[in-house]
C-alpha cells in the first residue's frame, strides 16, 4: 500500500513534535512562578484555562515549524524559538496584570487566567504564521 509509505517518516516527525511539546511545557512549568498542576489538581480552573492557553501557544508554532521546515533540526529550532516567545509573553502578561495576579489565580479567579491564556494563544498564532515566511 503506497498510502502507508511515508508512515515511518511520519512517526519520527510526530514523536519529535511531541517531545518538544512534552519540553516546552516541561520548561514552562519550571519557569513559571506557580505550581500548575498541583493547582489544576486541586480543582482550579483558572490554572487550567492559563495552562491550556499556554499548550496551544506552545503547539501552533511547533505544528508550523513542522510544516515549514527543511528538516527535524530546523522545526526544533523554532520550536525553541517558540518556547521563548512564550516565556517572554507570559511574563509580560504576568507584569500587565500586576502583583496580585498569582494570588487571584491561587484562590481561582480566572478573570485574568483567561486573558493569559488569549495572549498566549495569540501570541502563538502569530508565532506560527510568522515561521511560514
Amino acid at each position: 500500500m503506497t498510502s502507508l509509505a511515508t508512515l515511518p517518516g511520519f512517526l519520527i516527525h510526530f514523536l519529535v513534535a511531541i517531545a518538544l511539546l512534552a519540553f516546552a511545557l516541561t520548561t514552562y512549568l519550571r519557569v513559571t512562578p506557580h505550581d500548575e498542576m498541583a493547582l489544576i489538581r486541586a480543582g482550579n480552573s483558572g490554572a487550567a484555562i492559563a495552562l491550556a492557553g499556554a499548550i496551544i501557544g506552545f503547539a501552533l508554532p511547533i505544528a508550523s515549524a513542522f510544516a515549514h521546515s527543511v528538516n527535524i533540526l530546523d522545526a526544533a529550532v523554532w520550536a525553541v524559538v517558540a518556547l521563548l516567545v512564550q516565556l517572554l509573553t507570559f511574563f509580560a502578561v504576568a507584569k500587565l496584570l500586576g502583583s496580585g495576579w498569582r494570588a487571584a489565580m491561587e484562590k481561582g479567579d480566572s478573570a485574568g487566567s483567561i486573558l493569559k491564556a488569549a495572549v498566549a494563544i495569540a501570541v502563538g498564532m502569530l508565532n506560527a504564521a510568522c515561521l511560514s515566511t
